[in-house]
């Protein structure tokens, strides 16, 4: 549906000679340049309380001084306007404001590209196509820059007192460190809260995965208000569990169950995992942790000679493994994987695809920051079957969970 009656439209083209895309954007641009223009004239005429042509009308000491010729950036490329001026300095332009000579909303175009993981060449060469605008690198880190302030303030923002759920996992990349490429790990941590909506709590860039790291993590959680945490799902990330027991003593732990299988398929030959998976089902679909470790034995008779560390890594970690099985499908449906973090991370490689090396851990966060608030945004509904789960949850977590909800 237009916009403008097709009478006015047709009448535009015609007194425009319009016959190309080139000349409706010229066309476009001189009509952006007057439209402004007289917006800064009316907005003076406002200021002063009378019309330029209305004398009778003046009503103030004040009166107009001229212009001041000023070369803007727009969405049409460079263009000159004149700038009124009055004689008492007072008049301060809403529409081009003092000391601002970009007004194309080319700094919200550069984080946006940036968000979608577009190299600094790649952005340069699209508004320079688009709007006919140089930016170097140096300038495009520079506006990126202005959001380090705003993640500064998320990484700290207060957290809801209670998550039933909290996923923990991290995604790997290589960072320019002191002229050296290091690999890094950003550390994610996902919530799901009591009305059932997801929530990225933080990420934190560190080198090496550590109790002593991760205890650094849960704590600034507690912090920002994060007093209880019902049931961690993770990888079998390093120093995670122990991390764990000492932040958040009363919390379940469970190990995610499809990254045991993955791990277990480093012992197992190929043309046997199909195999394996199948058999493994009866563990983890069992109807509860009794039926489970039962299989588990069967198992490890069947596959214990030909794969033992297969097996033997399922007994070591059954601890964290075996949780889910005292609750209901509804919630083992959510705690078993950590699938709900790692859709995320398939977001974040997704915007840092073109990013082989990241010349900073800086230049990582703002990349990471951009695309977790973007994925965010579509987080709209509420976790499926969440009544459900919230009542199974009451009946498990009742104490922990009640004053929370009433």
């Amino acid at each position: 549906m237009s916009t403008l009656p097709k009478e006015v439209l047709r009448e535009m083209i015609k007194d425009g000679n319009l016959k190309t895309s080139d000349d409706l954007h010229s066309y476009l641009k001189e009509m952006f340049k007057d439209a402004l223009q007289e917006m800064l004239e009316a907005e003076l005429d406002m200021e002063l309380g009378y019309d330029k042509r209305d004398r009778k009308g003046k009503k103030t000491d004040n009166r107009r001084n001229g212009h001041t010729k000023k070369k803007l950036k727009t969405k049409f490329g460079d263009m000159d306007i004149e700038v009124p001026r009055d004689r008492n300095g007072e008049f301060e332009p809403v529409a081009v404001p003092k000391n601002v000579r970009n007004i194309s909303g080319i700094e919200d175009q550069v984080i946006s590209l940036y968000a979608r993981g577009m190299s600094t060449r790649d952005i340069h060469d699209q508004l320079n196509d688009i709007y006919g605008i140089e930016l170097s690198a140096e300038m495009v880190s520079k506006i990126t820059d202005k959001i380090l302030p705003n993640i500064k303030e998320w990484q700290n923002r207060a957290l809801k007192p209670v998550y039933p759920f909290v996923f923990m996992d991290a995604i790997h990349y290589k960072v320019r460190e002191e002229g050296r490429i290091k690999s890094k790990a950003a550390y994610v941590v996902l919530g799901i809260d009591l009305d059932g909506f997801k929530d990225i709590l933080g990420v934190w860039i560190g080198e090496s995965e550590s109790s002593k790291f991760w205890l650094g993590v849960l704590n600034e959680l507690k912090n920002r208000g994060l007093e209880d945490v019902l049931i961690f799902s993770v990888d079998g990330l390093t120093g995670l569990k122990e991390a764990i027991n000492a932040a958040y003593p009363k919390s379940e732990i469970q190990r995610c169950i499809i990254h045991q299988l993955r791990y277990s398929f480093k012992y197992v030959s190929y043309k046997d995992r199909k195999e394996f998976v199948k058999d493994f089902k009866s563990v983890y679909k069992a109807v509860n942790e009794d039926e489970a470790l039962e299989n588990l034995y069967d198992l490890k008779e069947k596959w214990d000679k030909k794969y033992p560390f297969a097996i033997k890594s399922w007994e070591a970690n059954w601890d964290v493994l075996s949780p889910f099985f005292k609750f209901p499908e509804d919630v083992r449906r959510i705690m078993y994987t950590t699938n709900i973090i790692e859709s995320l991370h398939r977001q974040f490689r997704k915007a840092t695809k073109t990013k082989s090396v990241f010349p900073s851990d800086q230049s990582l966060e703002k990349m990471l920051y951009l695309t977790g608030q973007n994925v965010m945004k579509k987080w709209t509904m509420r976790y499926r079957n969440w009544d459900l789960v919230l009542n199974q949850l009451m009946i498990f977590f009742k104490d922990r969970i009640e004053p929370y909800i009433l």
